[in-house]
């Protein structure tokens, strides 16, 4: 007994360490590292190195607790601005862009696979919502530097719709287990059920969050606890909230959006250790769904399984996301690379597991072919997103480059922290610029000696500093010791031929270029009209397009205002023509186009109905003209 214990201590170790360190080809090569992960698990299966592992329950169980992990850390990271800005068409996605995409992806699997419209419908549940952990990683991690907007977008998608394609999953196979049982599929509970799950899951998440940043800042406990701590207090709202009826993935997310925009003792160790906590979770759930899958049962099915994937990508996830975000004035590029950043993880296999349970005769073709389609997912679309987002002209410059810094937080105080900053070489500090006062800069180390701030002089490169702020710090000591930002795109290129001021009216812009401004805008300034359009919240890097001319925000103050607006004036020339992905306003456009035209062609003036008559009978008289036997009242009199 004890030996079987060491020896799966031993591989379970190993597994793990690999992962880790596959880690460092993955970024040295640009691999997609979930799918090493994943891969790694397939070697050390039953058909690669021989572990047999085939307990689909402990791996439901484990990956479940791992989701719950990630889903709570994704919340936690995600600011509330960002979360304003992009809710409604990420919670679009996340519910009916679910549907649609299952829908969709339902009518190819019924042609392909031959399965029943609920076995068909339910494959495209399993795989119709984007992996958390593939985003986040490729968003956050990748060093993939695209426009806020659409970043917030795919990050909320994808923390937030795991919820609605679970609820399918398992509605859908207790419809088919109960229409093999010959009992009425669906019900009007169905709807009912929907509703509760998710209310019950906001309200405990967000009754969850509360309870979680309320016991932290209450309590005095040991720093070395509290990471720990919250982690239990984010399964605890997991668990009880599944066990009350409610969605328990939806309640940890929301309770991690909530802590996570809160002042919290030991904020940054929660930080780091989250951070750790992750990386754990999901290494260990793509191991484990890893090596319960059976590589050598894949070629029956490869086929079929590749066709899938190949429509998911091109054609059901596409439209999805085209009809969803019609409605919020999303640009062509910006919804095309919305859709193609909808990899399959973790989730979808995790899913796939739950036909296994249910006991369904086609459970293990179902996940098989999941499995292929993750696969084929992270593959191609995971090594094409960072070329994707260049050729979309999606990329916007860094603000800011590399920064070292170690946030201490001070005992007994949840408002103050202690600062370290490393001067990197090329950074404004290093070039002479003065920390400000209200940073109260206190320490310099230099060489391993420690001296005074006021008596250290112009700083150095390698100089550490010891500054004591507010935990809400100006992200302005970022910009003063990061280092120059790496050049990966043309700043005036991207940012148009000159700038304005856009404290001045949009009047002007009207004047200038003949654009056309809503009734509401004509009192504005330039800055209000963007924000405007912009769905109340300007960005930098954000683009609005007014006509023959295109607005860029250059750069935003410590509050969120536009200091200063770039002008492209040729923008067709500048962005990439994607062919489809209308935007809301070209459809309404081209539709009433289309009525207009329609309209005039039944509506036409008398005077148009006159001539048109005018016209026919002229054309007669012609003909019998050039008719040679035809008779005229002059011949008849002779």
């Amino acid at each position: 007994m004890l030996e079987w214990t060491y020896f799966v201590t031993l591989v379970g170790t190993l597994l793990v360490l690999v992962a880790a360190f596959s880690s460092l080809l993955a970024f040295r090569f640009g691999a997609p590292l979930l799918l090493l992960f994943l891969g790694i698990g397939l070697l050390a299966g039953v058909d690669g190195l021989g572990i047999d592992f085939d307990n689909a329950d402990v791996a439901y169980f484990v990956g479940s607790l791992a989701l719950a992990v990630i889903l709570f850390d994704s919340g936690f990271g995600t600011s509330l601005q960002s979360f304003r800005q992009a809710a409604w068409p990420a919670l679009t996605l996340a519910t009916a862009g679910v549907l649609l995409t299952a829908g969709f992806f339902g009518l190819a699997a019924r042609l392909l696979l031959g399965f029943s419209w609920l076995e068909s419908f339910l494959l495209g549940a399993i795989v119709g919502s984007t992996d958390a952990a593939a985003v986040f990683f490729l968003l956050r991690i990748g060093g993939i530097s695209i426009r806020e907007k659409v970043r917030a977008t795919l990050e909320i998608e994808s923390g937030s719709n795991d919820p609605m394609a679970i609820f399918l999953t398992i509605a859908l196979v207790e419809a088919v287990l109960a229409r093999e049982a010959s009992q009425a599929a669906f019900g009007t509970g169905f709807l009912i059920d929907f509703v509760l799950q998710m209310g019950i899951g906001l309200i405990a998440g967000y009754g969850g969050g509360v309870m979680i940043v309320g016991l932290v800042n209450r309590l005095n406990m040991e720093r070395g606890l509290v990471p720990i701590f919250v982690i239990a207090l984010a399964l605890l709202v997991f668990s009880v909230t599944g066990a009350l009826g409610g969605s328990g993935f939806l309640a940890a997310y929301v309770a991690g959006l909530y802590a996570g925009n809160r002042q919290m003792k030991a904020a940054p160790l929660l930080r780091r250790f989250q951070d750790g906590m992750t990386w754990l979770a999901q290494i260990i759930m793509f191991l484990i769904l890893g090596l319960l899958a059976t590589p050598s049962q894949f070629p029956g099915i490869a086929l079929q399984a590749v066709g899938l994937a190949i429509f998911l990508m091109f054609v059901a996830r596409p439209l999805a996301v085209w009809l969803t975000l019609l409605p919020f004035d999303f640009q062509r590029s910006e919804s095309a690379f919305v859709a193609w950043v909808g990899l399959r993880g973790a989730v979808s296999i995790l899913l796939a597991i739950v036909p296994l349970l249910g006991g369904l005769a086609s459970g293990e073709t179902i996940f098989n072919v999941a499995f292929i389609i993750v696969l084929v997912s992270l593959l191609v679309q995971g090594w094409t997103i960072n070329p994707l987002a260049r050729r979309l002209g999606l990329l916007v410059p860094k603000r800011l480059g590399p920064v070292e810094k170690v946030e201490v937080e001070l005992p007994g105080t949840a408002s103050h922290e202690l600062l370290v900053y490393h001067v990197v070489p090329g950074s404004p500090v290093e070039q002479g610029e003065r920390v400000p006062r209200w940073a109260r800069p206190s320490l310099v180390v230099r060489d391993g000696q420690s001296m005074r701030y006021q008596y250290a002089g112009r700083l150095r490169a390698g100089d550490y500093v010891y500054l004591f702020i507010s935990s809400r710090y100006p992200p302005l000591l970022d910009r003063l010791f990061a280092s120059p930002a790496p050049v990966e795109v043309d700043d005036e290129e991207f940012f148009g031929a000159f700038a304005i001021d856009p404290s001045r009216s949009a009047r002007d812009l009207q004047t200038a270029y003949g654009i056309e401004l809503r009734p509401d805008e004509e009192e504005m300034t330039i800055a209000e009209m963007m924000a405007s359009r912009l769905g109340g919240q300007a960005e930098y890097a954000d683009r609005v397009a007014v006509g023959p001319v295109e607005l860029i925000v250059r750069d935003v103050d410590d509050h969120g205002r536009v200091e200063t607006v770039g002008v492209s004036l040729e923008p067709e020339a500048e962005n990439p023509q994607v062919p489809l992905f209308l935007t809301g306003r070209e459809v309404a456009a081209r539709l009433r186009a289309f009525i207009a035209a329609r309209l005039a062609s039944r509506r036409k003036p008398p005077e148009a109905e006159a001539e048109d008559g005018d016209t026919a009978e002229d054309d007669r008289p012609k003909e019998a003209e050039t008719t040679p036997d035809a008779k005229t009242p002059e011949a008849d009199k002779g």
